[in-house]
């Protein structure tokens, strides 16, 4: 038997609770054995203002726990060897709707202060990892966070109640551009809820959404009037320290809202000491190894921002432009002014017309009738001064887009780029980083990239080659963080080469070492790894991780001139080195003199570089002895976003094989993205983005969270629904009022009764095959129910999970089980309820456990105020799997609810009076004479419960093997209702229906219908219509009388049959 994880408290000590919800709740001093309980406190006669709040916590404060003996019943699927059994708290003392904001707060703060958070050292099953995908430290609480927690909260509970050592590792990453140029937002200053933790409730003040990442240090500068280029680097990155000191554990607090059960303890951050070492230690590897090199391609550059930026980092709009269509002149052809001739020039169309300054070439496609002739001959590049470049063949080019010639800049076009490469062009670079035109431009030197493109036409409309300009949508680039334009460019930059490290991460897959969840991913995952590019991992941005290459200048003078102008410092000569110390001496050791000036690379890392290694770096590598990464890695599980599938999961797996040669998880879990109820993309422009907080604020934590679990499959999209919403609060109370039916049907107990009560429900699996029938049906249940959602974990299907605890509760335990169970708690028979009251409490606190990674506020608190045994329900072990089942029991119970059905609807169908008690006779006969006996004798045992559920006379009604009498001569004064084969329902009319009110009511229904039948029919006798109107009007028509007759039909026979029961009363 597994040891129960524990929350870092010895066996003995005793559960005590604090009497302010904003007081950590503390410990009281150990108890003697068998200690008497505390009486609770008096309530006020007058309410006070604190009145409420105080019932609201009472189960804090009412009674102090009692130790349990060494000799007490344990049971082998939650007993620890050794605990505290608390009696629970009275019904009368609880509020009458679980009050999420009074409650979210103080358990929170309770778990995490007890170390509840923290890897058991008691638990001896298999490590269960998982690092948080880290948010940005500049980020504020979206739908798409509280997807990720939820699901990995989910996994991290269930693994901790099922005995594994858990550890889910939070953290932060620094975002580089995010940090350094989002626009400032006010940010509240922080009130700091506990001195060593970051605060639950760090919101922002503002009213609705959260801005967008806040308070970014750059455009403060700006509002300051200054820039970091003025301030310098030192002084910009002390800015940056600073900000993150007093905002950077915003997104930290509100991960905490959502009810993470990450270990905050142990809480990273990409640019911390430990985080930068492994990157340094990355960085030389791969370096030495020959796979980072300096290179020059084509990557995407944010002009304002002056750094190259990753592809995810790159949005894409279709957004109005103007497509441009000009004469193109081939050289040695006729001028512009006989422009009539079409072997003057090729017609070229382009979105941007400023790059033509830029072309190396023209293309049409070889088989272009029209153009093909002018393939090897030159053009003539438009205000170039005389510039011309080869018209080539090309397949790439379309001959039905545009015109059919494409003009080739490949400094400025990705695709351009390739076709450069390939058929070997002139790369030309007409603009500067901050995307205005150089000296490559000529005239236009100076101009802004779009001042140049009206410039660029006005003068083709001038001279006379522009030929048109007409609407066109096009796809434009935008910068995520800023929404400028992206400017393809080719720079020089850093870069890693990844094929090596991506063989073994395409094994993994193809192998099936590595699961990917939902399986489809695969393919994709495949695709990118087959075809893996070199990944550009330099950024031009000062906040990050500084690249550590220290170039070699032989004197100061040398290293003045490199930096000046647009110079960065950079030489042909360059060292790889962890720090300046080990930079010189390698310098040293390669000739280069003790007197050299080294200067360090200007560029960061990045921010995907340092969270590629996230899965192993935060465990302390590089130091492969440390505990943490001898315990916990590989980690299990990555769960994450689909749309970051190749830029982080692939980079993870590929930087763990070329970092320590392991996989660094065995899953990936994907899950796709939180949409408006209409299935749109949440944003600010559409005025549809829902704020978390707000959700938690109005429906509570984990009517949010069962919400986002339940609402759909692994990388599926959840278009959010209010009602949704709305119906899961509901049902966090309906758990709620469960644990007060059970409080309040333990009124009048004494506190040791109580804890008895614990003692024998513990013992209810082994006494299965002695409980009453429906007693024997709900355990069965349960536990058929634990073994499903088991399963479902172990799937890691979360949504099936929680929608079949869902169903158990609410079905079988709260609208069957608990309500029949009223029949045994108030019959009289005082062993009976006594019985009754043990499986309530049995089936309950089990079903919590099943329920509580879903939702852990209000499962926990239901699970302190009932009586319980030990400290907390989310250390508590995980429900025993193949546990005892009868299932003679289950299938018996399931024709009892199938008779309540029948005789519910004969009910509804006569319009019976809630409180009106019917007859019924329930025969059951034919088929095998010994299970028919058997089921007879279990519905008879029964019949008190079905008198409960059914609202029967239970006096007058029975359990036969024949139809009565006065049913078989006289059936029409019978509700007949077969329910299944063997078991029929005789309900006598007589018994649930006035026959005089009856046909009275009969007689107003037959009139209505009789009119709108005579009306109906009129209408398709009538030649104008039926010849006029539409076939399928017609025939809907038609259709419409036809059920109006059967309904006037049957109630004319309902009619006659209440006339004859009339007649015989």
């Amino acid at each position: 038997m597994a040891l129960r994880p524990r929350c870092g408290v010895t066996p003995n000590a005793v559960f005590a609770r604090a009497s302010s919800r904003a007081t950590l709740a503390s410990r009281a001093s150990p108890a003697p054995h068998g200690a008497l309980l505390q009486p609770r406190r008096p309530r006020p006669s007058t309410p006070g203002p604190h009145h409420h709040h105080r019932l609201r916590l009472l189960h804090r404060s009412r009674r102090a726990a009692i130790v349990r003996s060494a000799s007490s019943v344990s049971s082998s699927s939650s007993s620890p060897p050794a605990g505290v059994i608390s009696p629970g708290a009275n019904h009368a003392d609880l509020p009458k709707n679980f009050e999420h904001g009074a409650t979210e707060e103080r358990l929170y703060e309770w778990w995490e202060s007890h170390g509840c958070f923290k890897p058991s050292d008691d638990a001896v099953g298999e490590p269960f990892t998982i690092a948080m995908p880290p948010p940005n430290v500049t980020g504020a609480l979206h739908m798409g966070h509280a997807m990720f927690v939820t699901l990995q909260d989910i996994m991290a509970r269930n693994a901790r109640m099922r005995g594994r050592p858990t550890l889910w590792l939070p953290g932060t990453d620094h975002a580089g551009i995010a940090t350094q140029a989002r626009p400032p937002h006010t940010v509240p200053a922080i009130d700091a809820f506990r001195p060593h933790l970051t605060p639950f409730n760090s919101t922002p003040t503002s009213v609705g959404p959260p801005p967008d990442p806040q308070l970014v240090v750059e455009r403060a500068l700006e509002a300051e009037g200054k820039t970091r280029m003025g301030i310098g680097r030192d002084a910009f990155e002390k800015r940056t320290w600073e900000w993150k000191a007093e905002y950077g554990g915003r997104i930290a607090g509100q991960i905490r809202r959502l009810g993470a059960s990450c270990d905050w303890s142990r809480e990273r951050f990409t640019l911390d000491d430990g985080l930068s070492d492994a990157v340094l230690e990355a960085f030389v590897s791969l370096h030495d190894r020959g796979l980072i090199y300096k290179g020059t391609y084509m990557v995407n550059w944010a002009p304002k921002l002056q750094t190259a930026v990753s592809d995810l980092e790159v949005e894409y709009s279709d957004e109005p432009g103007t497509l441009y269509y000009f004469k193109y002149f081939v050289e040695g052809g006729e001028d512009d002014s006989d422009a009539e001739d079409p072997g003057a020039f090729l017609p070229v169309a382009t979105t941007r017309p400023e790059t033509v300054l830029g072309d190396t070439a023209v293309a049409v496609n070889p088989a272009d009738e029209r153009f093909k002739r002018f393939i090897g001959k030159r053009a003539i590049v438009p205000f170039s001064g005389g510039r011309t470049v080869p018209i080539i063949g090309d397949d790439y080019v379309d001959i039905e887009f545009g015109t059919g010639a494409l003009k080739i800049t490949p400094g400025h076009d990705p695709n351009d780029y390739e076709i450069g490469k390939r058929v070997g062009l002139e790369t030309i670079n007409i603009m500067n980083k901050d995307g205005s035109m150089n000296a490559n431009a000529g005239a236009y030197e100076g101009l802004d990239r779009a001042e140049c493109r009206e410039k660029v036409w006005a003068d083709m409309e001038a001279a006379g080659m522009a030929i048109k300009s007409e609407p066109y949508d096009t796809r434009v680039p935008r910068s995520q963080r800023g929404g400028e334009i992206i400017e393809p460019l080719v720079s020089e930059q850093w870069f890693c080469k990844m094929e090596s490290m991506a063989t073994p991460a395409l094994k993994a897959v193809e192998s099936g070492e590595l699961t990917i969840v939902p399986q489809r991913f695969e393919k994709i995952y495949k695709g990118w790894l087959t075809d893996v590019r070199d990944w550009c991992i330099s950024r031009q941005l000062w906040w990050g991780h500084r690249i550590p290459v220290w170039y070699v200048h032989e004197s100061e003078e040398a290293l003045e001139s490199a930096r000046s102008g647009s110079g960065k410092g950079a030489s042909k000569v360059y060292v790889v080195a962890r720090n300046e110390a080990d930079a010189r001496a390698k310098a040293t050791a390669e000739g280069h003199g003790a007197n050299v000036v080294l200067y360090q690379e200007e560029d960061v890392l990045d921010t995907w570089f340092s969270s590629g290694l996230w899965p192993f770096s935060t465990l302390g590598w590089p130091d492969e002895d440390a505990a943490d990464f001898k315990k916990f890695f590989p980690t299990q599980v990555m769960e994450t976003g689909h749309d970051i599938l190749f830029f982080w999961v692939a980079r993870m797996v590929m930087m763990s094989y070329g970092m320590t040669n392991t996989l660094p998880f065995h899953t990936v879990y994907l899950h796709g993205l939180v949409r408006d109820e209409k299935g749109r993309k949440m944003s600010k422009s559409l005025g549809n983005v829902v704020d978390p907080l707000n959700v938690i604020d109005e429906q509570g934590c984990d009517a949010l969270r069962f919400t986002l679990a339940t609402g759909t499959a692994a990388g599926q999209d959840l278009n959010l629904n209010m009602d949704r919403l709305a119906s899961n609060r509901n049902f966090t109370n309906k758990i709620w009022n469960a644990g007060k039916f059970l409080l309040y049907a333990l009124e009048g107990m004494s506190d040791d009764d109580r804890v008895a009560l614990v003692r024998e429900a513990e013992t209810v699996p082994n006494d299965l095959a002695s409980l009453p029938l429906a007693e024997r049906w709900i355990v069965s249940r349960l536990h058929a129910t634990v073994d499903h959602v088991t399963t479902a974990h172990d799937k890691h299907d979360f949504g099936e999970a929680g929608r079949a605890a869902y169903a158990f509760f609410y079905d079988d335990f709260a609208d069957w089980f608990i309500e029949g169970a009223k029949s045994r708690l108030y019959s009289g028979d005082a062993a009976a309820a006594r019985r009754t009251r043990a499986v309530i409490l049995y089936v309950l606190e089990r079903t919590l456990r099943l329920l509580h990674p879903f939702v852990p506020y209000v499962t926990e608190e239901v699970w302190r105020n009932i009586p319980h045994d030990g400290e907390t329900l989310m250390t508590r072990a995980w429900p025993t799997l193949d546990a005892a089942r009868d299932d003679d029991a289950v299938a018996a119970f399931e024709t009892a609810r199938a008779v309540v059905r029948a005789v519910r609807n004969a009910r509804a169908e006569y319009a019976v009076e809630p409180a009106k008690r019917v007859p019924a006779i329930v025969v059951v006969s034919g088929g095998d004479a010994d299970s028919n006996a058997a089921l007879r004798k279990a519905l008879k045992d029964e019949l008190l419960l079905l008198s409960t559920l059914a609202r029967l006379d239970a006096e007058a009604s029975a359990v036969t093997d024949v139809a009565p009498d006065a049913a078989i001569s006289d059936p029409a004064a019978f509700v007949q209702i077969v329910v299944s084969d063997g078991v029929t329902v005789y309900v006598p009319l007589s018994g649930i229906v006035d026959p005089a009110k009856e046909i009275a009511r009969l007689t107003k229904r037959a009139t209505k219908l009789e009119k709108e039948a005579s009306g109906l029919a009129g209408r398709l006798k009538s030649p104008k219509f039926t010849e006029k109107a539409p076939a399928d009007v017609v025939e809907k028509s038609r259709k419409e009388l036809a059920e109006l007759e059967e309904q006037l039909s049957s109630v004319r026979e309902r009619m006659a049959t209440m006339e004859a029961l009339l007649v015989k009363s």
